[in-house]
């Protein structure tokens, strides 16, 4: 089973196929068939919102596989007309094309974690988790909500990118990658990258990528950054080589962080380590340069306050290149529980 799957919903027939394709994850990830059957209910909400609403767009589905639970994410992301009242649509019997208007309200109602984004004219961003047993209220790990969108080229099925992501309650540790080129070889230098940093989860940073880079010298190479947040200290630690962009928001400010040139298992001439503060309100975004680079979340208003899977979709919605693969990932520190 693929950790991450994209559907382009643009016609009727293919709502059943999404609605299959999600319960076969379910099944997969232990969910009984309640759980199985509220999935099901929910993607074939948004696919049919996609067609009826927006004239088509992408449905990503994301198995959710950590300690304490399991389950599927659904994100909806289009770029049609939007909804002029978000609280409206929640509201049962609100609809513009003649349906009973019950959609956007069930899925939040079958939903663990439900979110959404839109703008009039601009589209919109549906976000629905549905998971097999929530974690623990007294869970060891610091809280953190991750938002990832990690998806090949639309004519490949091996996605050249990869991330992942270690936590202890000191530290949250976060890698991306991107092997050279796209298909089957990029992958596998990015997967060579997820092997080193999952058996040195404790290095720092600049550690890591030392490692990987005397380790991946048999593939074709990669971009990798590596971020090391210390809940403790409060700032964040980071090294990358290559073109893996990373920011941190907070308030009004954005801090852009630093790679070097190069290609991690094939040169890399300076390999560096740099210190920045992590405020209280910050906001961790890293991409793949299968994104353009130009976005800037103040063209988006509000979007800062929304999940951060909302914030990834929204940003590979509008900026991802097409012809590349396109990994976003967006993390900050949970403010409350969802």
């Amino acid at each position: 089973m693929k950790d991450m799957n994209r559907l382009r919903v643009e016609e009727s027939s293919q709502v059943g196929e999404a609605r299959r394709l999600a319960a076969s994850m379910g099944r997969d990830l232990g969910l009984d068939e309640v759980g199985v059957e509220h999935v099901s209910i929910v993607v074939t909400e948004l696919a049919t919102n996609l067609v009826k609403h927006a004239a088509g767009g992408d449905l990503i589905l994301r198995a959710l596989q950590v300690a304490e639970s399991s389950g599927i994410e659904a994100l909806s992301l289009d770029k049609g007309p939007g909804i002029g009242n978000v609280g409206e649509s929640l509201r049962d019997g609100c609809s513009t094309t003649g349906s009973p208007g019950t959609g956007l309200g069930a899925i939040q109602r079958l939903s663990s974690l439900f979110d959404i984004y839109s703008r009039p004219g601009r589209g919109t961003a549906v976000l629905s988790r549905i998971r097999r047993q929530l974690p623990p209220a007294s869970a060891p790990l610091r809280p953190i909500e991750v938002g990832v969108v990690c998806l090949p080229v639309m004519s490949e099925e091996a996605c050249g990118d990869a991330w992942a992501l270690h936590q202890t309650r000191e530290r949250a540790l976060i890698m991306l990658a991107d092997g050279l080129g796209h298909g089957q070889g990029a992958a596998e230098a990015s997967a060579a990258a997820v092997d080193i940093f999952n058996n040195y989860s404790k290095s720092s940073p600049a550690e890591m990528i030392e490692r990987m880079h005397a380790a991946m010298r048999s593939t074709r190479g990669a971009a990798v950054a590596v971020t090391e947040m210390l809940w403790g200290r409060r700032v964040v630690r980071y090294a990358g080589v290559g073109n893996i962009s990373g920011r941190i928001f907070s308030g009004d400010a954005v801090r852009n962080m630093i790679s070097h040139n190069g290609t991690v298992g094939m040169e890399a001439r300076k390999i560096e380590e740099f210190t920045y503060p992590w405020p209280d309100d910050g906001l961790l975004v890293l991409h793949s340069d299968g994104l353009a680079t130009h976005w800037n979340l103040d063209d988006y208003l509000g979007l800062r306050g929304r999940n951060p899977a909302i914030i990834a979709g929204v940003l590979f919605r509008d900026h991802n290149r097409v012809r590349d693969d396109s990994t976003v990932v967006v993390i900050r520190e949970t403010r409350s529980s969802p």
